[in-house]
């Protein structure tokens, strides 16, 4: 007969890699299963966002810090379709679980606080990243927008999608209807996203908007891909790292300590 310290090791190990792979795993072919939904939808909005611009400024509208309009704007809406699709992943799968009652399959496993988290954010990476290659090679073939610092845009494209996804996660955690879910979206992540010079320079903003523009970590987030894809930026790559990646773990602290404690998840 097993002791209780036998019955409360885990198996296999202090981390349970599997399980959150499997986690993961499950998160990617949730989205993929819809594809034309969360990966070509995407696609096509950026596509309509370029045209539509080009339509309605065109030749017009002068350079933007020494590059092209247009090639100013692709790595904006790139990002903004990165982290909303990152955003969406998360929230989505947890609001659609808690609101069915199958919530409680995630939540019976073996897996801890943070093998839950990892999991999601997994799941979230995965999509942000596959929409942001897809709208990329897009850009590159049809307006000849490639990578000046790759690393860089890499860089800023995985902590984007890693914050959004862990904010989806508590905002997936904190609404109990689809309504809750929207009003979020709607009010608080696309204003901010607008609004973090994904279509202009914040240098072209008045000195107060300027300064809320610096404490809105989306901006940076944009900030970053923009140098990373055409090599120039309204900030230093290094002070929009710290500012993410301190955001990040801010986010995920959070993210970890609702999931151990079951707020709104557990009836």
């Amino acid at each position: 007969m097993k002791t209780k310290t036998e019955m409360g090791v885990r198996r296999f190990g202090r981390v349970n890699w599997l399980g959150a792979w499997t986690l993961t795993l499950r998160e990617i072919r949730r989205f993929l299963n819809v594809w034309l939904q969360t990966v070509m939808a995407p696609l096509i909005n950026a596509g309509l966002f370029l045209m539509i611009f080009t339509i309605a400024i065109g030749s017009q509208r002068g350079d933007v810090m020494g590059v092209a309009f247009m090639t100013f704007l692709v790595p904006g809406i790139l990002t903004m379709t990165v982290i909303q699709n990152a955003f969406a992943n998360t929230s989505s799968s947890l609001a659609s679980a808690k609101v069915q009652g199958n919530i409680v399959d995630t939540l019976m496993p073996p897996l801890s606080a943070a093998e839950l988290v990892a999991g999601y954010i997994g799941g979230a990476v995965a999509r942000g990243v596959l929409v942001g290659v897809v709208i990329a090679a897009g850009s590159f073939i049809l307006l000849d927008v490639g990578l000046v610092h790759a690393g860089w845009a890499v860089v800023f494209m995985l902590l984007g999608s890693v914050l959004m996804g862990g904010l989806g996660i508590i905002a997936g955690i904190y609404a109990n209807k689809f309504d809750q879910l929207s009003a979020i979206t709607n009010f608080l992540v696309t204003p901010l996203a607008f609004l973090s010079g994904t279509f202009y320079s914040i240098d072209a903003l008045p000195p107060f908007l300027q300064s809320l523009s610096h404490a809105n970590p989306f901006f940076y987030i944009i900030d970053g891909v923009r140098f990373g894809m055409i090599g120039v930026s309204d900030s230093s790559p290094w002070t929009g790292l710290w500012v993410v990646t301190g955001s990040c773990i801010v986010v995920l602290m959070i993210c970890h300590r609702w999931m151990q404690s079951g707020y709104r998840l557990k009836a």
